[in-house]
């Protein structure tokens, strides 16, 4: 059975390399263009997925445009039977209704919960003790396609989005063989999504990100772990913009502002928050790289006493 694999992130790395180290035949791999990055942005910057390709001698397409006639053309001349897509953009139909077999993706959640472009950050964000990964197949609506398998991954209290999605990669690569073997043997039986069940996952913007101290202290440590390590939550203080990496919950009675920062000006600084605290562990404050606590302490502490005693 000939595939051509659509992705572009590490994330989709092992949903690759599985069907390879499998005995798949992996006829055309599509990502992302190149994009200059790096200092002064003269450096070509190549996909997770590129780079693996490369690495295995496969064919690899970069399209600009998904609708574009030529892409589609030498898309088609692969003569692939299934496609399948994990973590890629979205797709015009000319492109998924290609071939026989149907196009398939791997979604970062338990649909139809979460559906969206950050399933993996919501859940965090929304306190879901509970999450996982789903292949389906394919249509118009976007993330309404029947579904193929769905595997769940328990979140904990101390996931990050990092953390969470390094445990999905993997547990994702594995559906995403288990359903290409049963498309290949025949024995593959779809389901219907049941959208009574539906929860949104819409795109991450700048304004997401901001803090809301009116809420609990631990939707806000949900919402600090659900944006790390990228983009990150953030808030204003002393005029400019401190991002947060990593924190715990402390829930206390306290007389303070929602929003107030709490510190010795040496080894801690806690976050109030509506019924407690978030420790602050590890921040990013504007002008300044990702740092601990009190390593950030050690250096602007006296001149953050400063600024608050004038």
């Amino acid at each position: 059975m000939k595939i051509v694999f659509m992705g572009t992130p590490q994330f989709a790395v092992p949903s690759l390399d599985i069907l390879l180290e499998n005995g798949y035949d992996i006829v055309g791999v599509i990502t992302a263009p190149d994009r200059l990055g790096g200092r002064g942005r003269n450096k070509v910057i190549e996909s997770d997925i590129k780079k693996y390709a490369i690495s295995k001698g496969l064919r690899i397409l970069q399209p600009t445009n998904l609708k574009n006639e030529k892409f589609q053309d030498d898309l088609r001349t692969l003569n692939a039977q299934l496609q399948f897509v994990v973590a890629f953009r979205m797709l015009p139909s000319s492109v998924w209704d290609m071939p026989p077999l149907g196009t398939y993706n791997l979604h970062g959640s338990l649909l139809p919960s979460f559906r969206g472009a950050a399933p993996i950050n919501w859940a965090i964000m929304s306190g879901a003790k509970m999450t996982g990964v789903t292949t389906f197949k394919l249509k118009h609506e976007i993330d309404t396609g029947d579904i193929a398998f769905t595997e769940e991954v328990p979140i904990t209290d101390t996931d990050t989005a990092g953390s969470l999605h390094d445990k999905m990669m993997i547990t994702g690569s594995q559906l995403v063989l288990k359903t290409v073997n049963a498309i290949s043997d025949d024995t593959l039986v779809l389901k219907g999504q049941d959208n009574s069940l539906m929860s949104k996952a819409p795109k991450i913007f700048h304004e997401t990100c901001e803090l809301d101290f009116t809420k609990d202290v631990l939707s806000v440590y949900d919402h600090i772990r659900g944006l790390s390590p990228y983009p990150l939550s953030w808030m204003t203080y002393l005029d400019k913009k401190l991002k947060i990496i990593f924190g715990t919950p402390i829930i206390e009675k306290h007389n303070h502002s929602p929003g107030e920062i709490i510190t010795d000006y040496r080894s801690y600084m806690h976050l109030v928050c509506k019924n407690g605290y978030i420790n602050l562990e590890e921040i990013q404050y504007e002008g300044k790289k990702r740092m601990k606590t009190r390593d950030f302490l050690n250096g602007m502490g006296a001149r953050m006493k400063t600024l608050l005693t004038q």
